[in-house]
């Protein structure tokens, strides 16, 4: 095996001193909501295809020859499945894949601090903790291992069943994950301590901690979605039937305050829910769309990621047949249909800016500005899909990770980009 210590990235920067600093900017700081964390009762759970509108491989590769990023990391052997960036400094990535492993590495010159070692399938949830202290791996299997940064050791893991999902708390040492029978799991770190949230037995295929850091909204295969109160343990809402979705839950968002949550699924409608009263306010959908590439006509526009804007009221709904919708929360209607050539995987805006980048299943980074619904700039450099991506928190850095086993480095900082924050039209 490769030493996961030397540099895997084609292009060198000069190394930095990551500084970590204390956030506290919240409210609620982390200790309050630690020490109200402290009266949880945690129990001890005992141990010949249709490719119409999709480019060849051929048409992909040539396209990469141009090749935009920065620099390119190439230490995974198979897929690389997620990537999540440190939130306090923004300098070091973590990224898993198809290899069975994941590795922690800095972004500006692609050294490799420590390799995460010991799954035994893909991985598939790479997360950092609130301070950037703790790193939270998990794969396919259900194993889930949380590493130390500063002393690159890992100091807890736990075997759930099969994964979906994995979050850490806002800000506090607590990890939550959902899996296939339903349950969402919820521990202290390192101390191990669990409880348990029970649902009926499907699968539990997303789920977000809200920002006040005591509520955790979850969507599941049957269309449903929970808020549970992370104190008492009971569900605090549930929306389900025809006020819940017809189909499993794909993703799902919140606003700035938590006062709103934004849910896609496969049956290609995206709701708006009032957290405080658990009701539907919105339902979004694009008439029309199909699955690109798909075999059946009557397979539904799945919705594959959804967010929302922090200046302006505006939401982005992306679609699998490359539709990227933006919609004003205000009127509810559909401002602008941004189209793709391929399916989108994410989006994400930017934290200051009415700007929103995707990828997509060809393969580009793409960013647009939602109050135009103009392309803004895009980026190639990928030979398959990129399957995740995230920015840093000025928007200036995005990093990928594709099918082609590489996760990569783009700048975004273009001159003809700003202002972007001025208001709608």
């Amino acid at each position: 095996m490769d030493n996961p210590e030397e540099n895997a990235v084609e292009l060198h920067g000069d190394e930095e001193i990551i500084e970590v600093i204390d956030l506290n900017d919240a409210e609620q700081g982390p200790d309050d909501l630690a020490d109200e964390l402290e009266d949880v009762d945690f129990e001890d759970p005992g141990n010949g295809e249709d490719n119409e509108g999709w480019e060849t491989e051929d048409e992909m590769e040539a396209e990469a020859e141009q090749d935009d990023s920065e620099l390119t990391f190439t230490k995974h052997t198979g897929s690389v499945f997620c990537v999540s960036l440190d939130p306090v400094t923004n300098s070091l990535a973590v990224t898993g894949g198809e290899d069975d492993k994941a590795y922690v590495w800095r972004v500006s010159d692609g050294e490799v601090l420590f390799e995460c070692t010991g799954h035994k399938d893909s991985v598939t949830c790479a997360v950092f903790s609130h301070d950037s202290s703790l790193v939270a791996l998990g794969d396919m299997s259900g194993l889930i291992k949380v590493w130390k940064v500063e002393s690159k050791e890992e100091i807890w893991s736990f075997e759930v069943g099969d994964l979906a999902w994995l979050e850490w708390h806002p800000c506090a040492p607590v990890l939550l994950a959902g899996t296939d029978d339903g349950n969402m799991w919820m521990w202290k770190i390192p101390a191990g301590d669990c409880k348990t949230f029970e649902s009926p037995a499907c699968q539990a295929t997303s789920g977000k901690v809200l920002p006040d850091g005591k509520r955790a909204v979850v969507g599941y295969e049957d269309g449903t979605v929970r808020l549970w109160d992370l104190k008492q343990g009971n569900a605090i809402h549930v929306i389900k039937g025809q006020d819940g979705h017809q189909g499993a839950l794909t993703c799902l968002a919140c606003n700035k305050d938590g006062s709103l949550v934004l849910t896609g699924s496969v049956d290609g409608c995206a709701k708006l829910i009032n957290t405080a009263t658990g009701k539907v306010v919105g339902v979004f959908s694009v008439e029309g769309g199909r699955a690109k590439g798909s075999k059946d006509e009557e397979e539904s526009n799945s919705v594959e990621s959804v967010g929302f804007c922090n200046i302006l009221p505006l939401i982005a709904v992306a679609y699998l047949d490359g539709t990227l919708a933006i919609y004003d929360l205000s009127t509810q209607g559909l401002r602008h249909k941004c189209q793709h050539e391929a399916g989108i995987v994410h989006l994400q805006w930017e934290q200051s800016s009415s700007v929103v980048s995707t990828c997509s299943l060809d393969g580009v980074l793409r960013l647009w500005d939602a109050r135009s619904g103009s392309m803004v700039s895009e980026f190639r450099g990928h030979t398959a899909e990129i399957l995740d991506f995230t920015l840093n928190r000025e928007a200036t850095l995005a990093i990928t990770a594709s099918e082609d086993n590489q996760a990569k480095v783009f700048c975004l900082q273009r001159p003809d980009r700003f202002p972007l924050s001025s208001p709608l039209p």
